[in-house]
């Protein structure tokens, strides 16, 4: 039997989603980004990517800094979520 999978999305922004996946929360903080068919993953430590496809430089640059204008909100709804 295949278990389920939330994705709760904690905002969107410039055409981005950023979201969780509530199988996730033994992993350090983190949040999950996508925008068409690109997606990636950043640690929310210190807002290094972990991982990535299919976004443009130019895109990542956006990312990073949403992340970084966003970044408490971001701790606040892992911590609200996985606690």
């Amino acid at each position: 039997m295949a278990v389920a999978t939330t994705m709760p999305t904690v905002f969107y922004q410039d055409g981005f989603r950023f979201f969780f996946y509530s199988n996730e929360g033994t992993e350090p903080p983190h949040v999950h980004v996508e925008r068409g068919d690109a997606l990636g993953k950043w640690w929310l430590t210190d807002l290094s990517m972990q991982q990535q496809d299919g976004f443009s430089k130019a895109q990542l640059r956006t990312i990073r800094s949403i992340l970084r204008n966003r970044h408490e909100e971001l701790n606040e709804a892992w911590n609200d979520h996985f606690s």
